[in-house]
């Protein structure tokens, strides 16, 4: 039995973690595409490159692991099925539970593993990732100066080199305009040649050869009537440039560590409590607020009416004041019902943005422990499908697999979608598809125990031949 057992689990990790790799690489790729008009030209290195893409990856485990389980599931029992490898163990007294017994304490493993990647690991990498993110996307594409075209990604200069060579270090009739005193182009340098360097300070050094430099004084005010220019030849002439702009900028991890993405499941139950209680003083203070400021106003009037009680009664109140109190009276009341419901509606925007928030906050609490039961529903449907498909390798296990797939992740996407509009609760909405697809693994499961050939056509066309003939003997009876 043991020889049994570590058969399989060997015929099992090869194609997971081959199918696993491969999801995650698939995945990335799409993030790539994404975002890949922020990544170019960016002058990063290869080290921060690589950081980066590491956290995406962990980000991406997800989606990628419950894909590889069941993928990695249908191959696996693909293949003993296809090779008859599973009917010689069945042809033994082994039953489909024992045969699966490895593979599922495997899965449940695996399930525990991605309960807290889910709960510990996928909180710091988020925040990693979304941190490196931003700052890549907010730094400035790195220096590419092209031959014979203006290049004004530095601050106050604007550069024209004809020709270069192919290291970018030697230039050829250079034009630099510098706008550093914001005055328009009163600085203007022309050089035959030149060389380009960058400092280890981060400063790019242009030293121009065999040029002249043109400036319009403009320091005064005659100097601006008259516009003296002033004109000066040079051999050699050292430009400094700062480059501090282009270097990509750490921002603090603090600013994005309440995110609920950063969150581990205590934190996210912490914050939960704090927004519900939030809430519920917003609405206290609310009615006060209404009550105190606006409700009150009417005071003197109602102080009034307890006076005049003896000559009327307190619903002829208002056929008893003067007309010029009545007017008042009725402006007062216009005014303050304007200010109440100005008041009411900013304060059902503010609540149900609180709404949104806590809702973004109630999907990824449920998102924790749903990976966990993906794993194990999914590895349900695929080992199944492998003994009833009978087919191994990369052909029908995936369609099969990508089919199932994309039921599982349409379903989550739009159970997700319904806790987020509030149409559904959260528990509701992100155990919509889990609810689904585990009636189909116990399906599956059942058939694939009792070796029924639910995918196999000629069982079905014998069924559907025997139907008609059995109705054309009962025509010729009758």
């Amino acid at each position: 039995m043991k020889t049994l057992y570590s058969f399989t689990l060997k015929s099992y990790i090869g194609p997971f973690f081959a199918t696993f790799c491969i999801s995650i690489f698939v995945l990335l790729m799409q993030f790539l595409w994404v975002y890949v008009d922020d990544l170019v030209g960016k002058g990063l290195s290869w080290i921060i490159l690589g950081k980066f893409l590491f956290y995406v990856s962990v980000t991406l485990v997800p989606m990628g692991l419950p894909l590889a389980i069941l993928l990695s599931s249908l191959m696996t029992f693909g293949n003993l099925a296809e090779n008859y490898e599973l009917v010689a163990m069945k042809s033994a007294g082994l039953s489909l539970s024992k045969i699966m017994m490895p593979l599922t304490i495997t899965s449940v493993l695996i399930s525990a593993t991605a309960f807290y990647f889910s709960n510990v690991e996928l909180p710091k990498a988020n925040l990693k990732m979304q941190s490196m993110l931003f700052d890549i996307t907010h730094s400035k594409p790195s220096i590419n100066i092209k031959e014979g075209i203006f290049y004004n990604g530095i601050n106050g200069y604007s550069i024209r080199v004809g020709r270069k060579s192919k290291d970018g270090k030697l230039l050829k009739d250079v034009v630099i305009y510098d706008h550093t005193t914001m005055q328009g182009n009163n600085k203007v340098a022309f050089a035959d040649s030149g060389k380009m360097e960058i400092s280890e300070n981060n400063m790019m050094i242009i030293t121009l050869y065999n040029g002249y430099r043109y400036e319009d004084m403009l320091n005064d005010v005659n100097q601006q009537r008259t516009r003296p220019l002033m004109r000066d030849r040079f051999k050699e002439e050292i430009i400094r440039l700062d480059l501090s702009d282009f270097k990509m900028n750490k921002t603090d991890e603090g600013l994005f560590k309440n995110n609920y993405q950063m969150l581990n499941i205590s934190q996210l139950k912490e914050a939960l409590d704090s927004m519900k209680i939030k809430a519920k003083n917003k609405g206290a203070e609310t009615a006060l607020q209404v009550n105190n400021n606006y409700f009150s106003r009417f005071t003197q009037y109602n102080m009034a009416a307890d006076s005049l009680k003896t000559k009327a009664i307190a619903s002829d109140y208002y056929a008893t004041i003067p007309l010029v109190d009545k007017v008042r009276v009725l402006e007062t009341a216009t005014n303050i019902a304007r200010s109440v419901k100005t008041y009411a509606e900013t304060t059902k925007e503010e609540q149900e943005q609180v709404q949104q928030t806590t809702r973004r906050f109630e999907v990824e609490y449920h998102k924790k422990f749903t990976l966990s039961i993906a794993c194990l529903i999914l590895f349900f449907i695929g080992a199944p499908l492998g003994a009833i498909i009978r087919k191994g390798g990369l052909g029908m296990p995936a369609v099969v697999s990508i089919v199932f797939f994309l039921i599982f992740y349409i379903i989550s996407i739009m159970g997700e979608k319904l806790v987020k509009e509030g149409k559904l609760p959260a528990y509701e909405g992100m155990w919509l598809a889990p609810a689904i697809l585990l009636p189909i693994g116990i399906f599956l499961t059942y058939k694939a125990t009792a070796d029924s050939a639910l995918f196999d056509s000629d069982t079905y066309f014998t069924r559907i031949k025997k139907l008609f003939t059995k109705q054309s003997k009962n025509s010729v009876t009758s």
